[in-house]
């Protein structure tokens, strides 16, 4: 009993050795109908200012998302009041229109690369912002309900060198 025990403890610190994520949520978009004006904020407090992250927004579509892509405003608030804003376009479906996403339902998961080699330099609360941009012929304000959009995450992977 005693050696399984160690076996099953032994297993779980080389598992959690492996894991190299440091922050995953989703947060789910009412009715799958995303408002010009909501913002998605997701806030942590990262303990490791030396090692280097790659940062991904994560989202899930179903077959009610009308589009080959999808601009993005997303921004990083930092402790020091300092912030960040990028703009970004991601493509959503290939060419012949089938969804880039993996699946095997209506229901699609996006994996896309917001920022790669970052640290987190400042002890303290981060907030990462995303909001769509996106607009449809010559609308200047934006779609008011994006559609297909269930489920907007973040997600952040600390960076582990083999040597």
């Amino acid at each position: 009993m005693r050696n399984l025990f160690i076996i099953i403890m032994s297993s779980l610190s080389i598992i959690s050795c492996n894991d190299t994520t440091v922050f995953s949520t989703y947060k789910p978009i009412s009715k799958a109908q995303w408002h010009k004006d909501s913002i998605i904020n997701f806030t942590f407090n990262p303990i490791d200012t030396i090692s280097k992250n790659n940062l991904y927004i994560n989202l899930r579509n179903n077959n009610d998302y009308q589009y080959s892509n999808l601009y993005l405003i997303v921004g990083i608030d930092f402790p020091d009041n300092k912030s960040i804003v990028d703009t970004l376009e991601y493509e959503m479906a290939d060419a012949e229109g089938k969804f880039l996403g993996t699946g095997f339902t209506d229901l699609k998961e996006n994996r896309l690369e917001y920022k790669t080699d970052v640290n987190f330099p400042t002890t303290g609360t981060y907030t990462i912002f995303i909001q769509h941009a996106m607009r449809k012929g010559g609308e200047a304000n934006g779609i008011d309900f994006l559609e297909g959009i269930t489920d907007v995450g973040l997600q952040i992977e600390k960076i582990t060198t083999n040597d």
